[in-house]
């Protein structure tokens, strides 16, 4: 119903979605190469380490200064009511967008073939899946508070920075491996990048419909609009950034009619998160992440994962909630 309310104005062509499938961040990239001129892959691991543990605010950090400076700004189109009201529909709907996060989020980002191919090369979210969402919780919690998005220079710009500076790492070991297949397009590039904002913003607003929450559409634009300003912070271009509801639809399908479909990583990534997952619900429950990411999902899409098809009604899925680790 919302979607026949808001018109479109951009549609996505392949043109413009091939173009940014070889983009990727050359603010962030241009810190890695300093670091790894400096210190080799040594020096980037060790870089990534300290980006991980987040110990040493970024503007501490000789190499980052500029890059806070010039890159941490919000966007001179960046509503601070909007965004506020995108937060207050996070912080209303917590649990079940905690639910939504593990149980839609991830998988549906497990759907696109060539993107998931970094997840699958860094081994990270198969071998330390656990403390990988952990981390993705904390990401999302830290920046959906209204405290973070205070003061000179908000937490909430840290974060988001701090993550753009590890994908870029990523990126510089995914280039630097000759497992890497350039017909992937190249390593957590800008499609890829703006798929991985709508499973944040849009994908979550469909789940909330899925599961009976209908979010009015002045609250649902607010809370794209914050992710946009995520996105944009993130380093996405705004050429990538949805302006409305309609909009996101029609990104997410040219987006899935590209990329989406089986892989053995995409699969594999999706049965690490499943033993995650399970590993927090009772005895009796084990079935039920399962369950729950097909109801979401959908047939289709769950098949293309390899998701078991568990015999539980859709209407009892729906109405049982589960509390997973996305806490900070």
């Amino acid at each position: 119903m919302l979607l026949r309310t808001i018109k479109p104005t951009r549609y996505f062509s392949d043109e413009l979605l091939s173009h940014y499938r070889q983009q990727t961040d050359p603010a962030a990239d241009a810190i890695i190469e300093q670091v790894a001129a400096a210190g080799g892959p040594a020096g980037v691991r060790t870089f990534l380490q300290q980006r991980t543990e987040g110990k040493i605010p970024l503007k501490e950090v000789p190499e980052c200064r500029r890059f806070v400076r010039e890159e941490g700004r919000l966007p001179d189109w960046a509503d601070p009511k909007l965004m506020a009201s995108g937060i207050r529909l996070f912080q209303r709907h917590r649990d079940t967008i905690t639910l939504l996060l593990g149980c839609l989020s991830l998988p549906y980002a497990y759907l696109a073939a060539d993107g998931v191919q970094v997840l699958a090369l860094s081994k990270r979210m198969q071998n330390d899946t656990r403390q990988r969402l952990e981390e993705t919780g904390a990401f999302v919690f830290g920046i959906t508070e209204a405290e973070a998005w205070q003061g000179k220079y908000p937490t909430a710009i840290e974060r988001i920075l701090n993550v753009r500076l590890i994908h870029a790492v990523v990126r510089w070991f995914c280039q630097h491996s000759n497992r890497w297949n350039p017909a992937w397009g190249e390593p957590v590039n800008q499609e890829d990048m703006a798929g991985t904002n709508l499973t944040f913003s849009y994908i979550i607003i469909q789940g909330l419909r899925k599961n009976g929450i209908e979010p009015d559409e002045k609250e649902a634009e607010a809370y794209l609009h914050f992710w946009k300003v995520v996105g944009y912070l993130s380093g996405v271009p705004e050429d990538l950034l949805p302006e409305n509801l309609r909009e996101a639809y029609v990104l997410g399908q040219s987006i899935a009619r590209r990329l989406f479909r089986p892989s053995p990583e995409g699969q594999q990534l999706t049965q690490a998160l499943l033993r995650a997952l399970e590993d927090t619900v009772p005895e009796g429950l084990k079935t039920l992440p399962a369950a729950q990411m097909r109801f979401l999902l959908g047939d289709e899409y769950a098949d293309q994962l390899a998701l078991p098809a568990v015999p539980l009604e859709k209407r009892l899925v729906r109405l049982l909630p589960m509390r997973i680790f996305f806490r900070p």
